[in-house]
């Protein structure tokens, strides 16, 4: 069966608060070489999607205006090139964008087939947070066997997957997290300790658990002083985002003396064949472990596409327990 010429976006006429976002109907893209359109089940809501939609984070050149970064569903066309896939085979992965739709791109590279028994729901939930906890910890911070590392936003949906990372890299994880409740959650998913940034200082509470030989830190601001106090010697600290502002102080001479190393990374404008090899280690290192019960999935709530705008202020109000997905098709959240 054909795909539709026209599908139902999620649309806005202008940047904005979550009041922008509405429904409407743009052209089905066509897949182009290595790409497969898929047709989106399910879709995960992310905090790159949120700063996109104020008009603070534009898409890569080339890559759909659409919203949304990451999809499960089942493949409704094939791209030139494209080998190994079948029509009707249910596939999720990480886009470049335009998961808010009925019908989305995904790379051939970057997909990923769907596990019997994961629902799209929860296969949606996937690709952004675990492909960026292993971006970040396993391949720029070499997190080690026996290493501690200091996951702030511990109840996100990156947090959440990189603390359970740090178990299966063999490292011990200290998380922040915002309320009793949150902290609770890091400490389920395996946390050593979870500290809530409201009461305590993490820095100290960090010292109290021997330091941290790395850090992931989607806050920046005024974490950055703290987050240099809190690392041992030869520590180093990744930065992700900017949610408490992109303006810090930064010792010096604690970096000299303590042979500190500090990364900026994203993931979004990663080349093609970076975001193919972390779906690699998604495919071939994490979905293993989670079949084996080894980790789990952490879906907080899922949203139909209707209410998308409900969705973003969920995720904005920093309510989440883990991941936010949105709902194309009823059965999405089913197990098949």
């Amino acid at each position: 069966m054909q795909p539709p010429a026209r599908m139902r976006a999620v649309l806005q006429d202008g940047p904005g608060d979550a009041a922008t976002l509405r429904l409407g109907e743009t052209a089905t893209p066509r897949p182009g070489p290595n790409e497969l359109l898929v047709r989106v089940h399910a879709a995960g809501v992310n905090r790159a999607d949120l700063v996109q939609r104020e008009g603070r984070y534009p898409p890569p050149p080339g890559a759909s205006p659409l919203l949304g970064l990451e999809v499960s569903g089942e493949v409704a066309a094939l791209g030139d090139d494209v080998a190994g896939f079948l029509v009707g085979e249910p596939v999720f992965g990480l886009v470049a964008g335009g998961g808010y739709a009925d019908y989305a791109l995904l790379d051939a590279g970057c997909a990923i087939r769907k596990p019997a028994g994961l629902s799209h729901a929860e296969a949606a939930s996937l690709p952004e947070a675990w492909m960026t906890a292993w971006l970040n910890l396993v391949e720029l911070a070499a997190l080690a066997p026996g290493e501690t590392a200091l996951v702030h936003a511990g109840a996100s949906g990156v947090g959440a997957a990189a603390i359970q990372l740090a178990g299966l890299c063999g490292a011990r994880a200290i998380a922040t997290a915002g309320g009793e409740a949150k902290a609770a959650f890091c400490r389920a998913l395996g946390a050593v300790a979870a500290v809530d940034y409201r009461t305590q200082d993490f820095a100290e509470a960090v010292r109290a658990e021997g330091g941290a030989d790395v850090i992931l830190d989607p806050v920046g601001g005024d974490y950055l002083e703290r987050n240099v106090a809190s690392l041992k010697p030869d520590g180093r600290l990744v930065l992700i985002g900017l949610m408490g502002g992109a303006a810090g102080r930064l010792d010096l001479g604690r970096l000299l003396v303590k042979r500190l190393s500090l990364r900026g990374s994203t993931l979004r404008p990663q080349p093609a064949a970076v975001k193919a090899r972390l779906s690699d280690a998604l495919r071939e290192q994490v979905l293993p472990a989670l079949l084996r019960g080894e980790i789990r999935t952490t879906l907080d709530r899922c949203f139909p596409f209707e209410q998308v705008a409900d969705a973003h202020r969920h995720l904005e109000a920093n309510l989440n327990l883990g991941k936010v997905v949105l709902t194309l098709d009823p059965a999405a959240m089913e197990q098949p």
